[in-house]
């Protein structure tokens, strides 16, 4: 873990675990409502950053997205602190683990930066020349028992880190029992465990204790559950399950992931009837109302890519998106790869410009936005209070 001051950085060697994810709450649904602000560190957050430009408090909470194989031309992102890059295509360059680690070192005050894929499983993979193939969710549950399971994620973690790869957006929490590739009727299928809560809680900690044990991030998705909703966020507006029957069923997958200590979540571009009318990477009432005051989770809330048709039909610009999910309770926004990687650039630099305007608009606050980035930093172990 490293620690920063509000005008230097000083490397020290203390406990692995940041202090801004203190210990996660397990007392039942309904306990006391727990503020977002005090989510963040028990120093003052605000005065730690007061050195940091709202540009790079910005570009902090923003992941630009690129191909695989192009990823050494984000030198100048990388330099200017973006929070993370997400990795795009099927296949990379046998050098992307070099590329990756001569970037990591050029970091602002070698703060790092969240290198992040999605490598699920089955038809969900990404880096298939460097990572071997695994089958899908579904059918490791079939299949395999849990620590057979944990085995085959610890070897994936063990590729996408030599790689370097630091986070891999898996697994899906969903609860979903239909045997379908998934699609436009149904974002799930076999990229879900099972129809069952039980089944999907074990084998998903299961992979995610894998993921662990090789030193990469698990983010947990799609938050609140995407299992049997209306159709698939990438290519307009869905719905989950009404909130009733979520409560009763696939958030517990949610609430068991975060009493054992879930790193990151990933929140989905879904409505939630009964609890929001927009998308949930878009509700503080689900994003604060349920995540950070109900299930009292400490870590890092991402949202699902905000280029998708669910946002587009809101209607909402990926830039008004992106400082809304911030507003909301989001720390990290994810975006959809473009058809170049100046797009890709041009996109994520007007992103962290919307940001940086909200602010200046009154409409975000500094305060959330800094614990937005002491989330981002805690992630990667490096927290914003000396000497923690």
């Amino acid at each position: 873990m490293r620690a920063i001051t509000a005008r230097a950085v000083r490397l020290v060697a203390i406990a692995a675990t940041a202090a801004v994810m203190v210990a996660v709450a397990t007392a039942p649904s309904g306990s006391a409502v727990l503020d977002r602000s005090t989510a963040r560190t028990t120093c003052d957050a605000a005065v730690q950053l007061s050195s940091w430009s709202l540009n790079r408090l910005s570009a902090q909470v923003v992941s630009v997205p690129v191909e695989a194989a192009q990823v050494g031309a984000l030198a100048r992102e990388v330099r200017t602190g973006y929070g993370g890059i997400l990795l795009f295509g099927t296949s990379a360059p046998a050098s992307l683990g070099t590329t990756l680690r001569r970037l990591q070192a050029t970091t602002p005050q070698d703060l790092g930066i969240s290198v992040m894929t999605d490598e699920e499983g089955g038809g969900v993979l990404r880096l298939d020349n460097l990572v071997a193939a695994f089958p899908w969710p579904r059918t490791m549950a079939r299949t395999m028992s849990p620590s057979q399971i944990t085995a085959v994620a610890t070897r994936v973690g063990d590729q996408l880190r030599s790689a370097g790869v630091t986070m891999d957006l898996a697994p899906v929490l969903d609860v979903d029992g239909r045997n379908v590739d998934p699609g436009a009727s149904d974002p799930d299928g076999y990229r879900s465990f099972g129809g069952t809560v039980p089944v999907v809680t074990t084998d998903g900690e299961a992979f995610a204790a894998g993921l662990a044990a090789a030193g990469v991030t698990a983010v947990v998705k799609h938050f609140p559950g995407l299992g049997g909703s209306s159709g698939n966020t990438d290519d307009g507006p869905a719905s989950t399950l009404p909130w009733s029957v979520l409560k009763a069923s696939a958030l517990h997958t949610f609430e068991a992931a975060i009493n054992r200590g879930a790193p990151a979540i990933m929140v989905s571009n879904a409505r939630v009837p009964g609890l929001s009318a927009l998308p949930a990477s878009l509700s503080s009432a689900v994003m604060v109302g349920v995540l950070r005051n109900w299930l009292h989770f400490k870590g890092l809330v991402i949202t699902d890519s905000l280029t998708a048709g669910a946002i587009a039909a809101v209607p909402r610009s990926v830039q008004a998106a992106a400082a809304d999910a911030i507003i909301a309770g989001a720390d990290l926004v994810l975006l959809g790869a473009q058809t170049t990687t100046a797009a890709d650039v041009a996109l994520a630099l007007s992103v962290s410009h919307a940001i940086v305007g909200a602010v200046t608009q009154g409409r975000l606050s500094r305060a959330t936005l800094v614990g937005a980035v002491t989330h981002d930093l805690a992630v990667r172990g490096v927290t914003v209070c000396p000497g923690a």
